[in-house]
């Protein structure tokens, strides 16, 4: 399998030549994409001259910052250009460990259409986080699972591989999440697809530098639109999809 992990970067100027160094290490077969949303801190200056030593590191300017999920599909959709057979997400601080990441290669090889590093089921943890950004995780994953009838642990994690096909299907052009509601609708999208998806085990740990990119409004996009999901859901399940 053709892979590419995708890291999306926004002022990680510290940050990011120890992800990239541990993502090289631990799946060496894997390039590696950086999406920069012109950092003021001249992260997207150093992806480049590390870009200009390793022919595996590759780089994506953009123009500004746009949020996540824009910055995932600008490279999603620059991947499936490239013909990699699978596309990784993964954040740039080091919260998401790059040494987990064969599994979840294996769970894609073992035939999951979506493998999740999941820190919510049997196995996975988190490491010096605050007690109330575990509050919000818990709490958003419990929401959306109930809204969305779905029965996976962990739907707002963002360390994730999925299929080049997975993708293709669920069409990206429709996806409208831009903040971290963006992870919940991928995997809502896949699972109406009928997609097989795998929770694998993740320890999830506290970035050392820079400082989290989650907001309040952040919060509010997601919860919006999860809602307007379920409700849209349940409304096509009684009316057998008629409009309202």
């Amino acid at each position: 399998m053709r892979v590419l992990t995708i890291i999306p970067t926004f002022n990680e100027l510290e940050s990011l030549p120890k992800t990239l160094a541990r993502v090289r290490a631990a799946v060496p077969a894997s390039d590696v994409l950086v999406v920069d949303d012109n950092s003021p801190d001249g992260t997207g200056r150093l992806a480049d001259q590390i870009a200009a030593e390793d022919s595996q590191v590759k780089v994506l300017h953009r123009k500004g910052k746009e949020g996540l999920g824009a910055a995932y599909i600008a490279g999603f959709k620059w991947g499936l250009g490239e013909g990699y057979d699978v596309l990784v997400e993964l954040d740039a601080d080091g919260s998401h460990q790059p040494e987990q990441l064969p599994e979840l290669l294996k769970a894609i090889e073992n035939g999951a259409d979506l493998a999740i590093g999941s820190r919510w089921v049997l196995g996975g943890e988190v490491v010096n986080w605050p007690a109330h950004r575990q509050l919000i995780s818990r709490c958003g994953s419990f929401y959306a699972r109930t809204m969305l009838g779905l029965p996976i642990r962990d739907l707002t994690g963002g360390y994730n591989a999925f299929r080049a096909s997975t993708l293709q299907t669920i069409d990206l052009d429709l996806v409208e999440s831009k903040g971290y509601g963006f992870q919940v609708d991928l995997k809502w999208r896949t699972a109406k697809a009928g997609l097989t998806i795998k929770e694998v085990p993740i320890t999830f740990v506290e970035r050392e530098f820079g400082t989290s990119k989650m907001s309040g409004n952040i919060v509010v996009e997601a919860m919006i639109n999860v809602t307007k999901w379920g409700l849209n859901a349940r409304w096509n399940a009684l009316t057998g999809g008629r409009k309202r």
